[in-house]
């Protein structure tokens, strides 16, 4: 089974078919722009001729993740050449970019801007490339070659390198897909993540493996109103998004009605049950499902699916995570890495073929992160994810926030979680993020953001008072109507913090 090529099988192999098969097909909407499978294969085809009359050998390439056929076609170009792409944000600060570049080991760059940053590296202009000839077949290249490496940001403010193997990626798509989707040619599907993100990974692979079309979103487009008209014109029947860009398209909940959407994924952060619920009235039709991952487990490893007009499991109202994909396993532990039992709250860490194969230069980080161990008879190498989670009786995964988000007030271990249930029950499901930040004196203390129209403090206080104890009540409250997101669609927590006046 490990010698198994599934990078080919599940991802190569169906996507070269189609484009063999369906070329007069959609394959992209890009800004308003239909491109066609055939499209497609041609700027691959192209970009791969510049490939080899560029490199020197290097597998890791840099692409700047613009919005355009250029940045996707170049992805395939990339691995059909048994390379790596390593993406760098279009909006970043050249010097961040610059140190990826470093950190990778990377000899060249592809860029489809009008005006490319990079003028020091060897550099592809896709944009300005010529089709020759048709080039689709893949070089022959190891399972355990890398596919991608993502640059997160790292605890000393210097780029963490996770590389995913090919391996990794086909372990993925063979899981997702015994999920049980069923997915086509006549399918429409969202891409609203940006390229340095690995869920943007799935949302082209899924539908670019099946023939569908793939719609994205403009960098200098507001997502939401995009996403927005994108649901009403073209009917849109897959996507995943973040649960914040849900929360921005809530004012609309009324006006949206979308019966054409089979499948909806929630993911990137945690889902609140009132927030999904009131979203599955907008998308009558869909199932919607709740997925989870840390980047180190390659997009997604858990999920729960939503059960209409049922019971779903939730921990302070934030859905369950639910169970591991295929060929995951899933455990709990504790400070000594012994395995909980049921109901035992403890460090969720992951097993299995998506895990990467290990931080980029980073033996030190890796020492703290993996560790292998005798799980019901098999040596596993297991991922630490930092999320503070408990399995209950049935085996379904209850998240808790993550472990670097609990805090001791007064000597008492705090999950910020719970404040933010609480928050958000009495602001009737508006969006709450807790963060604790340190005064003068040098104490903790806990500061509530509350996303939306003015409240009344006070009442709020009162309520706070009367479902938790004093020293989980937040000595500051801050309303703002419009919480920043990051690049990944995330509630950005630290540009939160930063509004807190001590």
């Amino acid at each position: 089974m490990e010698d198994r090529d599934f990078f080919s099988e599940q991802v190569l192999d169906p996507f070269l078919d189609v484009v063999h098969k369906l070329p007069n097909e959609h394959a992209f909407q890009i800004n308003g722009v239909f491109y066609t499978y055939k499209q497609l294969g041609e700027y691959i085809s192209k970009i791969r001729r510049a490939i080899n009359s560029h490199s020197n050998g290097g597998k890791n390439i840099g692409l700047v993740a613009n919005d355009d056929l250029e940045t996707y076609a170049s992805i395939f170009a990339i691995w059909l050449e048994g390379c790596a792409y390593v993406p760098l944000h279009h909006n970043q600060p050249l010097e961040r970019s610059l140190e990826i570049i470093s950190q990778a080991d990377i000899d060249l760059v592809i860029d489809s801007s009008p005006y490319s940053a990079f003028k020091k590296e060897a550099i592809i202009e896709s944009a300005r490339l010529e089709y020759e000839a048709i080039n689709l077949s893949p070089k022959s290249t190891s399972n355990l070659a890398l596919a991608y490496i993502l640059f997160t940001s790292g605890s000393t403010g210097k780029p963490k390198g996770v590389p995913i193997s090919r391996a990794n990626v086909g372990s993925f798509m063979k899981s997702f897909w015994e999920v049980g989707f069923n997915i086509d040619h006549n399918d429409r599907c969202l891409q609203c993540f940006d390229l340095t993100f690995d869920v943007s990974v799935q949302s082209f692979l899924v539908p670019l493996t099946k023939g569908a079309c793939t719609y994205t979103i403009p960098h200098d487009q507001i997502k939401y109103s995009y996403i927005y008209g994108l649901f009403e014109e073209h009917k849109l029947t897959f996507g995943a998004m973040a649960p914040s860009m849900i929360r921005y398209l809530r004012p609309y909940f009324e006006e949206i009605h979308a019966p054409s959407m089979r499948y909806n994924i929630l993911t990137a952060e945690a889902s609140p049950l009132d927030l999904v619920g009131e979203w599955s009235n907008c998308i009558p039709n869909a199932e919607i499902f709740d997925f989870y991952g840390p980047t180190e487990a390659t997009i997604y490893c858990t999920y729960y699916k939503y059960v209409r007009n049922g019971p779903n499991k939730h921990l302070n109202g934030i859905s369950s995570i639910g169970k591991a994909m295929n060929g995951l396993c899933a455990i709990i532990i504790d400070e000594d890495r012994r395995v909980l039992d049921a109901n035992q709250r403890g460090e969720l860490c992951i097993s299995g073929g998506q895990i990467t194969p290990g931080y980029w230069n980073n033996p030190e980080k890796n020492a703290e992160s993996f560790f292998e161990m005798v799980h019901e008879g098999t040596l596993c190498r297991f991922y630490r994810t930092g999320d503070s989670c408990y399995m209950d009786n049935d085996g379904d995964i209850m998240y808790s926030g993550r472990l670097d988000f609990q805090v001791k007030i007064q000597g008492y271990r705090i999950e910020l979680g719970e404040i933010e249930h609480y928050a958000r029950e009495y602001v009737n499901g508006q969006n709450a993020v807790a963060v604790a930040f340190e005064n003068k004196a040098g104490n903790n203390e806990i500061a509530l953001f509350i996303e939306g129209e003015m409240i009344d403090i006070g009442l709020m206080l009162e309520y706070l008072k009367s479902k938790m104890p004093y020293y989980k009540i937040p000595t500051k409250i801050i309303v703002k109507d419009i919480f920043p997101l990051n690049a990944n669609g995330k509630t950005d927590r630290n540009a939160l913090k930063k509004l807190i006046i001590i």
